[in-house]
């Protein structure tokens, strides 16, 4: 069980309703606790699909950006803002660094 893989998981900024801090989650360790700890509701099919990505993702059955696909789709159907967040420096890049939506 790999709870720290970050080769293949782009990280993802939450911005929750009601809580001033955002979240940014970079590995799966961190997407779980979020689920299940932080998650402002333990209902919805994509809640449920993204719980099991996430196990499956631990166990190495899928990799962590298919899980990060399912984590994305919970959030949109809870309401929660979700940024990919883009760490590329403009010096490695040769152009400005710069937040996906």
């Amino acid at each position: 069980m790999d709870w720290d893989a970050t080769s293949a998981f782009t990280p993802v900024g939450l911005a929750l309703r009601g809580q001033p801090v955002h979240r940014i989650i970079r590995t799966l360790g961190d997407a779980a606790y979020m689920l299940l700890k932080d998650w402002p509701s333990d209902d919805g099919e994509e809640y449920v699909t993204a719980v099991k990505a996430c196990v499956d993702a631990i166990s190495g059955q899928i990799a962590p950006e298919q899980f990060r696909d399912a984590f994305l789709r919970a959030a949109d159907e809870a309401g929660i803002a979700a940024l990919t967040i883009v760490t590329m420096t403009a010096r490695q890049t040769g152009s400005q660094p710069h937040i996906r939506a």
